[in-house]
């Protein structure tokens, strides 16, 4: 039997999301689909499978990409679903330890990547947002008026890029932390 499950998480919470797919797994749901906000699970014997996920440099379908993902589907790994450039596994625990970053500096790799991806969509809103805004206190007076969805879409996007900005700053601590551990270990 499928279960449809709908969960949000930020692009900085990818590993809160794989953590909470793995223990989706552990109750005996195992991963199968993919999408936006969507997972979808089929029944398996509890702690069968262990999840893993990775934000990939070109779209899934790139031949460089496809090529990737069929090298992890060499080692045992199903490749079960995809959401833009996110792609998700699964293996069985019984096939052994499954990892895609195995060392430091392909962990501070797939962070750069987060960061990259999340600053770009947070300037991007920051700098519509201003503008908007800049827009609405220039022909408005400072008033919130005139029922333009431009007034909300400014202040939206002003939180977005805000939100994203924080988010991105709990990732390069997190890059920090892993490039200094990198350089003790030396």
């Amino acid at each position: 039997m499928r279960k449809v499950v709908h969960k949000l998480f930020w692009v900085w919470q990818f590993d809160k999301e794989e953590e909470w797919l793995n223990e989706m797994a552990a109750k005996g749901l195992a991963l199968v689909g993919t999408g936006f906000c969507r997972y979808e699970f089929e029944e398996s014997l509890p702690g069968e499978y262990e999840v893993r996920l990775q934000l990939l440099e070109k779209s899934p379908v790139h031949p460089e990409s496809e090529k990737y993902i069929s090298f992890i589907e060499e080692t045992g790994a199903e490749h079960v679903g995809s959401y833009m450039k996110w792609v998700y596994f699964r293996k069985k625990k019984s096939d052994g330890e499954f990892q895609l970053f195995s060392d430091t500096d392909s962990k501070i790799k797939q962070l750069s990547m987060v960061i990259s991806c999340i600053l770009i969509l947070s300037i991007i809103n920051l700098v519509v947002g201003v503008e908007n805004t800049y827009l609405l206190i220039r022909h408005f007076s400072g008033a919130l008026g005139g029922g333009s969805s431009a007034n909300i879409i400014g202040f939206v996007n002003l939180a977005i890029g805000i939100f994203g900005t924080a988010g991105a700053m709990r990732l390069i601590r997190k890059r920090s932390r892993l490039k200094k551990d990198k350089q003790i270990f030396e």
